[in-house]
């Protein structure tokens, strides 16, 4: 996908729709890390993402870092409709600020959804909303602990269940993974900065894939 790359800011608004159609697999990503600036006083970004997985279909959602810098604004959803014999691998990797940079985010704001259902049915929603000094919310050990980077990723497939334990040694400990139904896994991680999460989520995201991924994650 050719995202933004330059950059999202107040007052931008982007829309993606795809469809994986019947018995078929779709791989998306996207070209760069998804960058949200700094936005004008009452300006606010919207992305809005909606993916259909049609029956016997296989979807991944790979699109690489959303990068936040201080005095971003942006509100995010994503949405996945799946039917039945669907398959879906959703990653949504986040950086909180450029930490090579000594960046900090002290005034920025940050509201994500995502929702999958199948056939409507609520099968996983997520939703967070960050506002303020967030790098001093991170902080806070009952939350992150000072992590500048987090990735949360579903999987919905028949073998989940098959795919718990294997993934789970591949977490680092500051990470963790659940069997929410018996085709549904889920797992977030924590880490450092981006390079230390792309070393955590690469091998899972192979893993998952059985495959070499998008040439634009190895750049």
């Amino acid at each position: 996908m050719v995202n933004t790359a330059g950059g999202v800011t107040g007052g931008d608004a982007f829309s993606l729709t795809a469809r994986a159609g019947e018995n078929s697999s779709l791989s998306l990503t996207t070209q760069a890390a998804e960058r949200a600036y700094r936005a004008q006083p009452g300006q606010t970004a919207k992305i809005r993402n909606r993916l259909c997985v049609d029956r016997g279909a296989r979807l991944d959602w790979l699109p690489q870092e959303t990068i936040l810098y201080d005095g971003c604004a942006l509100n995010r959803s994503l949405r996945v409709e799946m039917a039945e014999q669907a398959r879906l691998l959703l990653v949504e990797p986040l950086i909180f600020g450029r930490s090579a940079m000594g960046e900090v985010l002290r005034n920025s704001y940050f509201m994500d959804k995502i929702e999958v259902r199948r056939r409507g049915t609520p099968l996983f929603l997520d939703a967070m909303t960050l506002q303020g000094d967030i790098t001093a919310h991170m902080a806070s050990p009952h939350i992150a602990a000072g992590a500048d980077a987090m990735a949360l990723l579903v999987y919905v497939s028949p073998d989940a269940v098959a795919q718990l334990d294997p993934v789970r040694k591949m977490l680092p400990e500051t990470a963790g993974a659940s069997l929410i139904h018996a085709d549904l896994l889920t797992l977030r991680i924590l880490a450092s900065d981006g390079y230390a999460l792309r070393q955590s989520l690469v091998p899972i995201l192979r893993h998952l894939t059985n495959q070499a991924l998008p040439r634009s994650w190895m750049t």
